[in-house]
C-alpha cells in the first residue's frame, strides 16, 4: 500500500461524510426517522472547537483509510465489492461509536438501543462505506474487480 493509496482513502471517506452521510442522514430525518439530527451541523465541538461536520469527515477520512486498505479482500466480483463497503460501512463505524464514543461520553452503549437510533447509525454509515467506495473507485485507489497478481489486467 502506498501513501498515496493511504492519501486517496483518506479523502474518499473524508468527502463521503458530507456528500453521502450527511445526505443519508438529512433523507431520514425528513422521513421522520431522525427528527433531532442536524446534517452538516456547524456547531463546534471539542477539542478544537471545529463544525461537527468537519469533525465527522475527519473521522471519516480515517475510516476511508482503513477501507482502502480492506476493499481488495472484498472480493473480485463487483457486487461482492459493493456490499463489502457497504457492510463495513454499516457495522464497523457503528460499532465502535456504539461500543467506544459513547460512553466515552458518558453515554450508554448504543445510545440505550432505542428506536430510532439503532437504525441511524448502520444506515448514515453504510451510506458512507457506499459513498467512500465509489470515491475510492474515482479516485483509483481501490474499485471492484480481481485483486492485483489474481489474473487483473489494471493499468
Amino acid at each position: 500500500m502506498t501513501a498515496a493509496t493511504l492519501a486517496r482513502g483518506f479523502l474518499a471517506g473524508f468527502l463521503a461524510v458530507p456528500l453521502f452521510h450527511q445526505t443519508a442522514l438529512l433523507l431520514l430525518r425528513l422521513a421522520g426517522i431522525a427528527p433531532g439530527a442536524t446534517p452538516w451541523d456547524p456547531a463546534p465541538v471539542p477539542p478544537f472547537g471545529v463544525p461537527a461536520v468537519i469533525s465527522a469527515a475527519f473521522w471519516g477520512g480515517l475510516w476511508g483509510i482503513l477501507l482502502a486498505l480492506l476493499a481488495p479482500r472484498f472480493g473480485e466480483k463487483a457486487g461482492a465489492w459493493w456490499l463489502g463497503a457497504l457492510l463495513f460501512g454499516a457495522v464497523a463505524p457503528t460499532l465502535v461509536a456504539w461500543f467506544v464514543v459513547l460512553p466515552l461520553k458518558g453515554r450508554p452503549p448504543g445510545g440505550g438501543f432505542a428506536w430510532p437510533g439503532i437504525v441511524v447509525g448502520p444506515i448514515v454509515n453504510g451510506a458512507w462505506g457506499l459513498g467512500a467506495a465509489c470515491l475510492l473507485a474515482v479516485l483509483g485507489a481501490a474499485r471492484p474487480g480481481p485483486a492485483p497478481g489474481r489474473g487483473a489486467t489494471r493499468p
